[in-house]
């Protein structure tokens, strides 16, 4: 029988929860579409991704899920290609694998809580993902994805560094945390930990792991505690990539977003400042309703004033139902055409970094087929062939303005003891390690004594 393919559309946490979906499928005849819902262009992808699927495996049980499914299953269950259409919260559990109901999808806004899903290790990824935290309370008038995704929610510590450690033993030496809005991780729980002190507890209590990253974050929640870990954290890798989505005053107020312009070159300024090598990833909307063109521009300036090297770049796309839909659009040529002045001012940015590297030696995570991997700053990296999976020490030599070109250097002895750099290249002891790991927190609740105070 065919093993079951699972293909995940859109974001890091969907490729988090596809895996966790692999080990509930077991040994199926079947393709599960895990799809996006971000934009107009991702629920056409799921469509395309539907068709492809079915033309090449017309036997296979087909399953759609993910967040266009949760927010309009109708329209996927009457694809002829479909089997089925399940729900963001039912697609992980056992219970609706084994159902028979050709449609199964809840309230996901009456979803109240969240967990580690347990896939035993992430087979087709170098690094592994783990969510820490799902849903959304914000409503940015140009977003679907809280109906897709639900409320806010958060996944206890001790579960969290579980599963980080089960990782780690089963060979991983980077691992992601995601989630849909990454640092508004603890309200809900017990004590109302941070994401800064969650971070601080796995880097403590899972002292084998090499790597951790963080994907998308709100700049306006970064507290002193993250940002001392992001710029001092040896462990936590220099990259930070933010929700921008705008660099006018007015069109951020439109899409009510909850940080000016200014904050974010001010927050982009500190990082810098704290931590030289860190680098800065961003996501933008170009013509968003009302957008003029000195509102676009103050965009595109952006990404010079926040030396923004991993430009996600996105034309605006009306979404049913939100309040941006009603307001007066920019034509869609317009949006399409700054988009692309956006994207080769990221380019243009991200070719200068590079070259700046060249010369410099590099840990490189080494990704399938062996061939390449990334940066400590999410710099891609082509070199000979080697193991996927481990940490590969290489030589910068060229780039071609997109990627580099590295040659592998001789692997040295690990050093050992959490570190953490001074922002001037200099090794100083880590903000987490004189604290002594001690147990480790239950699932279920929140220690105060370990809430130990980081300084900036």
């Amino acid at each position: 029988m065919p093993d079951p393919q699972i293909i995940s559309l859109g974001c890091r946490l969907n490729i988090a929860e596809s895996e966790a979906i692999r080990a509930l499928v077991g040994g199926r005849d079947l393709v599960v579409v895990n799809s996006c819902a971000v934009t107009n262009g991702a629920v056409a992808e799921t469509r395309k991704a539907i068709r492809r699927a079915r033309a090449e495996r017309p036997l296979a049980h087909l399953v759609v899920t993910g967040c266009a499914a949760q927010i309009d299953p109708a329209s996927f269950a009457a694809m002829p290609e479909v089997d089925r259409v399940l729900g963001n919260a039912e697609k992980l559990t056992a219970q609706a694998w084994a159902a028979p109901d050709p449609v199964i999808v809840g309230d996901i806004l009456r979803v109240r809580e969240t967990a580690p899903h347990l896939a035993p290790a992430f087979a087709a990824h170098a690094r592994a993902f783990v969510e820490v935290q799902n849903g959304c309370d914000h409503r940015c008038t140009f977003c679907v994805i809280p109906y897709g995704r639900g409320n806010s929610r958060s996944v206890p510590a001790g579960a969290v560094i579980d599963r980080i450690a089960a990782l780690v033993d089963a060979g991983h030496r980077e691992i992601v945390l995601t989630g849909v809005d990454l640092t508004s991780y603890g309200p809900d729980l017990p004590g109302a930990p941070s994401l800064g002190q969650l971070v601080e507890r796995i880097l403590r209590h899972v002292p084998a792991l090499e790597r951790l990253r963080l994907s998308s974050l709100d700049g306006i929640e970064i507290d002193d505690r993250l940002f001392a870990l992001l710029t001092q954290e040896r462990r936590l890798m220099p990259h930070v990539h933010l929700s921008l989505q705008a660099g006018n005053d007015m069109i951020l107020k439109r899409m009510k977003r909850r940080h000016a312009r200014a904050q974010s070159v001010a927050l982009v300024e500190r990082l810098k400042a704290a931590r030289a090598d860190i680098t800065i990833g961003a996501d933008l909307i170009a013509g968003f309703p009302t957008e003029d063109d000195a509102m676009f521009a103050d965009t595109l300036a952006l990404i010079d004033e926040c030396d923004v090297v991993h430009a996600h770049i996105f034309p605006y796309s009306e979404r049913d139902g939100t309040p941006a839909a009603r307001m007066p659009a920019v034509p869609v040529p317009v949006r399409k055409a700054r988009a692309a002045l956006l994207r080769a001012a990221g380019a243009r940015r991200k070719a200068v970094w590079l070259r700046g590297l060249i010369g410099t030696t590099q840990d490189v995570l080494v990704e399938r087929p062996g061939d390449r991997g990334h940066t400590p700053g999410f710099a891609e990296v082509r070199f000979d062939t080697r193991a996927v999976g481990v940490v590969q020490t290489v030589r910068i030599i060229d780039t071609n303005g997109s990627t580099l070109r590295a040659i592998p250097l001789p692997a040295s002895p690990a050093q050992a003891g959490a570190q953490s750099w001074n922002g001037r290249g200099e090794v100083q002891p880590s903000p987490t390690s004189a604290i002594s790991p001690g147990p480790r927190p239950s699932p279920g609740k929140e220690n105060p004594l370990q809430l130990q105070e980081i300084s900036a």
